[in-house]
């Protein structure tokens, strides 16, 4: 989701150039119906013999579409590797360690993790670029972008029907979960969060998203928040697994997104859709929606000189408690909740 701005501004300053996009397929749709690109090229995830076999055969197919320049705004050993094999005349990536040698440009990255964006910590390749004139990043003019699907848009709305959501509910998306358990607030949290604002008005409804491994924690949610609203339990509803493009549907149709810092917080961030971050070991100066002010997003976070340990590589919490996440009350959540739905 981060890389989006740098479509844009690379179609916006080179007008006429051919922009491709290499992607493994789990993030493919993020990128698939990008108006800025002219292909996606899908780089297959496979381990092993097969793995260097595929690589081999999509480093023959770089090479042989004679690219003029290449970004690696990946970074990982494989990223830079099939950089350098596409042969292309420049190559701009960035100054690690055993992959530096790979780019006919290296931008510098510095090892800490600094409080400035990661779409700003991108934009630095596309200044590399000989003769940019794109500007600076500017989260207005070139935000995220995740095209909407019609059909997607349409299954999820067939499911909001059959749920008995209706336009004039007040839908709110909630996500539970995070690929890291340095990002995933506790579970009651999300309960006490999600029944109270079920409870404050009879419009509502709470609709939960999680990644595959968290399922039966999104269950457990949505169980215990229904427990808390007794006789209003329906308003928490249930729409079954759905993909990427089912969610960027959910969330546009919403009136509210809350979450942690994980991928679907910035598939929020592509609508207008007021959000809510939760942010524990990493920082909202770092990874907030890139999108325009104009557009409700408050982050909620332990200041750094209340907690000096934010923000983490995410490898052991020093403490052994989760403290950056479990001194995040619902309270603060649940009040900012509030404010971005009557904003």
């Amino acid at each position: 989701m981060f890389t989006t701005p740098l479509v844009r501004a690379l179609r916006r300053t080179y007008p006429d150039a051919r922009i491709a996009y290499l992607v493994e397929s789990d993030a493919a749709p993020i990128v698939e119906r990008n108006p800025h690109l002219d292909e996606v090229i899908i780089a297959p995830r496979t381990r092993g013999a097969r793995r260097i076999a595929d690589d081999l055969r999509l480093a023959r197919r770089l090479r042989r579409e004679r690219f003029d320049l290449v970004l690696d705004l990946h970074g990982g050993p494989r990223s830079a590797w099939l950089t350098w094999a596409s042969g292309a005349t420049e190559r701009i990536g960035y100054d690690i360690q055993g992959r530096a040698w790979m780019y006919t440009r290296v931008v510098s990255r510095p090892r800490e993790l600094r409080a400035r964006h990661s779409v700003q910590n991108q934009w630095d390749l596309l200044e590399a670029i000989p003769g940019w004139s794109g500007g600076p990043a500017d989260e207005t003019r070139d935000r995220i972008e995740m095209a909407l699907d019609a059909a997607a848009d349409a299954r999820m709305g067939s499911r909001l029907a059959a749920a008995g959501v209706t336009a004039e509910d007040e839908l709110i998306v909630m996500h539970v979960s995070a690929g890291n358990p340095f990002r995933r607030w506790p579970e009651p949290f999300f309960a006490e969060t999600a029944a109270a604002l079920a409870a404050g008005h009879s419009r509502r409804r709470l609709a939960f998203s999680s990644g595959p491994s968290d399922r039966e924690a999104a269950s457990r949610i949505a169980a215990d928040a229904r427990a808390r609203l007794g006789a209003a339990a329906g308003r928490i509803i249930d729409l079954g697994e759905f993909d990427l493009q089912e969610l960027r549907a959910l969330i546009g149709r919403s009136r509210l997104f809350v979450g942690g810092d994980t991928g679907p917080l910035h598939i929020a961030a592509s609508t207008v859709t007021p959000v809510v971050g939760i942010y524990g070991p990493t920082l909202a100066a770092r990874s907030a929606p890139w999108r325009p002010a104009s557009v409700p997003t408050l982050s909620i976070e332990t200041p750094v000189a209340d907690l000096p340990c934010r923000p983490c590589d995410q490898r052991a919490c020093v403490h052994e408690d989760f403290r950056c996440l479990t001194q995040l009350l619902p309270g603060k959540v649940i009040a900012a909740a509030e404010r971005a739905l009557n904003s």
